[in-house]
């Protein structure tokens, strides 16, 4: 009996060896014969044989590789993820060509077992950060995974936050920076969209140029996100309460201004800034839906024209409409789409609170956001940190950006990580 399976297991390595196929795999069951077939493998059988072997030669249309559409790059490289799974761990190979670089694959869903591929680089991520996401995906028991946006609502840790919990990219390279940060990836057949855990506040609103311009750029820019942040979030509601309750915090020459062109209003405060903010995410959604071609001038002259024309029919005021213009600007300085949503969802009960409390409602939110931010976690990480754990390095790279030759300490997420990634005397000039 040890004879014959030696004999059978040397005929088939014989077999695999003569075999012009890079990629064969043995199969010794019919579920994995069928599983092979439906991914488009063709499977070669031996009369008389336990096992069979299935060849790698599957080749689907995929698209070409382009630059990212929601995520441009004025410097920077223009590649970016496409829908083929294999084409994605290429590209990330091409830039992290270190042995270390690790990737894990896992099928989620009953009838696509669409393929999700962990990636790491073993020796800077904490390995029960692996354990818990693998954890997380075997826990998923649904029918098909179609875009990424699946795995991202069953993985996170508080699905009823506004606030995502992951950060999602189609640019290899910021794949790439967060895998030399100690975090995890998830790369997701037929979406070009990558999933990074774990995550904090201040991580989703930074943007890869921000590290490819000098300090002092990256710094401004970041200050000016972050002041545009507390813009879209507080400024239709701050305008609110005060014109409804504090008229005595406005200078008299502007209070007298606003009060003459509101003559005609014939609706309060609260109601002219629902009806522009509704008007305005209307045009911007449909900006969005429509054609290429035609969308950016529905949205812009929609916007201009229905903005002029409700003030002439005296529906909303001149201020009203100057204020709603500029919180839509401030919204559009978040780089990431996800955060950009949850702050245009939580501008509307701001609003409420300060048509009801005034000032104080509007700080009462505030206080709740602040709260909230503070009890929310991504794969155990405080969203908040480094700002609430008080940690010393990661501090030179949240709102302001310190000069690469000083960020010489990794983020610490997780357990056990690798502190330094880069050497010292190493800043420009030193010897």
């Amino acid at each position: 009996m040890k004879e014959k399976e030696f004999d059978e297991s040397d005929f088939l390595c014989s077999i695999k060896n003569h075999l012009p196929v890079s990629n064969i795999k043995r199969v010794s069951t019919f579920s994995a014969c069928i599983d092979a077939v439906a991914n488009g493998n063709p499977v070669l059988l031996f009369d008389g044989y336990e096992e069979a072997f299935s060849l790698g030669l599957v080749k689907f249309e995929k698209r070409s590789i382009e630059e990212p559409q929601a995520e441009t790059s004025i410097r920077g490289p223009r590649e970016g993820f496409t829908e083929s799974l294999g084409v994605n761990t290429s590209l990330l190979r091409r830039i992290i060509k270190d042995p270390a670089l690790k990737m894990k694959s896992i099928h989620v869903g009953k009838y696509t077992k669409t393929k999700v591929v962990i990636s790491y680089i073993e020796g800077l991520v904490d390995k029960a950060l692996i354990v818990e996401i693998e954890n997380r995906l075997n826990r998923i028991n649904i029918d098909g995974v179609l875009e990424s946006g699946y795995i991202e609502q069953f993985i996170e840790d508080q699905p009823y936050s506004p606030f995502p919990q992951l950060l999602y990219t189609e640019r290899p390279d910021v794949v790439s920076a967060n895998l030399l940060e100690g975090r995890a990836v998830l790369m997701i057949e037929g979406t070009p969209f990558s999933l990074v855990a774990p995550v904090s506040f201040f991580s989703l609103f930074q943007s890869q140029e921000d590290y490819y311009e000098r300090f002092w750029v990256g710094t401004f820019i970041r200050a000016l996100r972050f002041l545009f942040l507390v813009i879209a979030l507080f400024l239709p509601s701050t305008y609110v309460a005060i014109t409804t309750f504090h008229q005595e915090m406005v200078p008299t020459d502007l209070l007298l201004s606003i009060a003459s062109s509101r003559e005609t209003v014939p609706f309060p405060a609260f109601v002219e800034v629902i009806i522009m903010e509704v008007a305005f995410e209307a045009l911007r959604e449909a900006g969005i839906r429509l054609p290429k071609q035609v969308g950016s001038a529905v949205s812009i002259v929609g916007a201009l024209v229905i903005g002029q024309a409700a003030v002439q029919a005296g529906i909303v005021s001149a201020p009203m409409l100057i204020v709603v213009s500029i919180t839509g600007i401030a919204s559009f300085m978040v780089p990431r789409y996800s955060v950009g949503l949850a702050i245009r969802l939580l501008r509307f009960p701001i609003i409420l609170l300060g048509a009801s409390l005034g000032l104080i409602g509007v700080m009462l939110a505030l206080i709740m956001i602040i709260i909230h931010l503070s009890t929310l976690r991504s794969f155990g990480i405080p969203y908040l940190s480094p700002i609430n754990t008080l940690q010393k390095h990661p501090f030179k790279d949240t709102i302001f950006r310190s000069p690469l030759w000083k960020m010489k300490s990794r983020p610490h997420f997780t357990g056990n990580y690798q502190e330094k990634r880069q050497g010292t005397n190493i800043k420009p000039g030193s010897k």
